[in-house]
């Protein structure tokens, strides 16, 4: 566990703080410290954890999980959250399941070049995300339109908008906090 501010082990937490550990359990049945750095207050544990997986992890979501992972990773890039990246992209490269494809991927999303390896609907998601996560208040009706044009119908762009927004708030948080992956299990799909 890692962070600029205290986190409360398993071991020393009370019911109330158990129970939202509990609800932020990961598959591999740890809590990542981007969920542990809220144990002082559990209860905006348990709303990120809540929105979290509305975001990422709801089967209802039509955006294909390795693009929802690849926005997430270039909205990480674009703030410079080593975290959220590390996480994210181990997660893209392994949904993507092409190791080319991938490196290319990545060496865009860093270039921050995302038109060097997308085109159509998913460069037109990815231009909205870089312009939301350092433009907000040049967000206009027309990113809107573009969006539209390019294939993407309204819940998808909701969708497309909800992970930006998300990745923007917990890229702020760890930077905020200074949350390193020190004892986390780093991606979803990690076998151990």
């Amino acid at each position: 566990m890692s962070a600029w501010i205290r986190m409360i082990s398993d071991e020393d937490a009370d019911d109330r703080l158990k129970a939202a550990l509990d609800l932020a359990r990961t598959p591999h049945g740890t809590v990542d410290n981007v969920m542990r750095v809220h144990s002082l207050r559990p209860n905006t544990m348990n709303g990120h954890v809540i929105l979290y997986r509305a975001c990422l992890h709801d089967e209802t979501n039509t955006v294909p999980m390795w693009f929802q992972e690849v926005i997430s990773s270039y909205v990480s890039t674009l703030n410079e959250c080593p975290y959220s990246y590390a996480n994210h992209w181990t997660n893209a490269r392994h949904l993507i399941g092409d190791e080319a494809r991938a490196e290319a991927v990545e060496v865009a999303l860093q270039r921050r070049r995302p038109q060097d390896a997308f085109e159509g609907p998913q460069l037109a998601a990815l231009r909205y995300a870089e312009k939301l996560t350092l433009s907000p208040g040049g967000i206009a009706e027309d990113d809107v339109v573009i969006l539209k044009a390019a294939g993407w119908e309204d819940g998808e762009i909701l969708e497309i908008n909800q992970i930006v927004c998300y990745f923007n708030y917990a890229n702020r948080l760890l930077n905020g906090l200074g949350v390193t992956t020190d004892g986390d299990v780093v991606g979803y799909y990690k076998s151990e």
